[in-house]
């Protein structure tokens, strides 16, 4: 008799995932935060304290770079990754995350997997101070190959209308901050996994299939903490396109974003990809090389941005300013 089973869909495995997936979700919880997991929708309340409160909502996965996970057999991080490349996105606005909801898909599911890649969205989420109030495992025999995983996720934050940062103050002559990246981050992988085919292989004393699962960065709480204290004008997480498309996505106007490439550390995962062939425009415009997130302020409040940032934990900085005129970024 043929039954969901039959199909190849385990829905016993499915309520083991969702249990072992409980205590991951629980952590997260803060305040605002209304169901637990397993109800039909996620809801959370927006306390009082916002004049005239905008959702700013951003959503996206990690690409290719599941793959390497997958390959490694390490499967706790590249959750961190999903929740970091929408957090970060909707930061670029003054945004604070409230919540996130992940989306998980296979073609055969384990429980033990799907736990393991919701931890580390979890994990993401407490870097991010956001709650995980939700999400899906869906098990789709015959679309996903046995042992093939997707996740992807959605985050909502919230900004003050008259705070939230659009680029419109950016004038000339302003300057451009860099925050460093921890690798790769969550772009570039298809290029990557094209050009390395053995991830056993030693790169600085350790397999480099792990250096390339290193998690994207999370510059949530040190960034917010920058604004209760100075004028940030505009920001850019360099994400897919690189350095050269994601600078001039904080602009209104038309400017040209001068960047020093001697400015700041280029992390040597990158100089090994680019010893396999790539050139050097074609790096810029792949990869964060370095800095993951950018902010624009005035030269008077640079340095001690760039101080606060290193008492934060995070190394930054100056790589280059804001010229009138103009579209896209000069490179020097």
């Amino acid at each position: 008799m043929a039954n969901y089973e039959s199909a190849g869909v385990n829905i016993k495995e499915g309520y083991k995932a969702v249990s072992l997936m409980k205590q991951y979700t629980k952590r997260t919880f803060v305040p605002g935060v209304l169901n637990n997991i397993g109800s039909f929708a996620g809801m959370f309340e927006i306390g009082k304290g916002y004049k005239n409160p905008i959702l700013v909502s951003g959503t996206d996965g990690v690409g290719t770079k599941i793959d390497i996970a997958f390959k490694m057999k390490k499967y706790d991080t590249v959750g961190i990754d999903c929740v970091a490349m929408c957090v970060n996105d909707i930061l670029c606005h003054g945004a604070k995350p409230l919540f996130f909801l992940d989306y998980v898909a296979c073609g055969k599911l384990d429980a033990e997997v799907a736990a393991d890649l919701v931890k580390g969205v979890s994990q993401g989420c407490l870097n991010a101070g956001c709650a995980l109030i939700g999400g899906e495992t869906a098990e789709m025999p015959g679309f996903y190959d046995v042992g093939k995983y997707d996740i992807a996720g959605f985050a909502v934050g919230i900004v003050d209308k008259d705070k939230m940062i659009d680029g419109s103050t950016i004038k000339d002559g302003d300057v451009l901050i860099g925050l460093e990246s921890s690798g790769v981050h969550s772009n570039g992988y298809s290029l990557v996994r094209k050009l390395i085919k053995d991830f056993d292989e030693d790169f600085n004393g350790e397999k480099i299939g792990n250096t390339l699962l290193t998690p994207t960065r999370i510059y949530v709480k040190e960034v917010l903490a920058l604004l209760d204290d100075f004028n940030i004008k505009g920001m850019a997480h360099i994400t897919g396109g690189g350095v050269y498309e994601n600078i001039p996505r904080m602009f209104k106007d038309k400017f040209t974003a001068v960047v020093d490439k001697n400015s700041f550390n280029m992390p040597k995962i990158y100089k090994h990809i680019m010893s396999l062939g790539v050139s050097e425009n074609d790096m810029f415009n792949t990869f964060n090389m370095g800095i993951g997130f950018v902010l624009c302020v005035s030269q008077q409040e640079s340095s001690k941005i760039i101080k606060k940032l290193y008492d934060s934990g995070i190394k930054a900085y100056e790589i280059g300013h804001v010229e009138a005129g103009g579209i896209g970024v000069c490179l020097k």
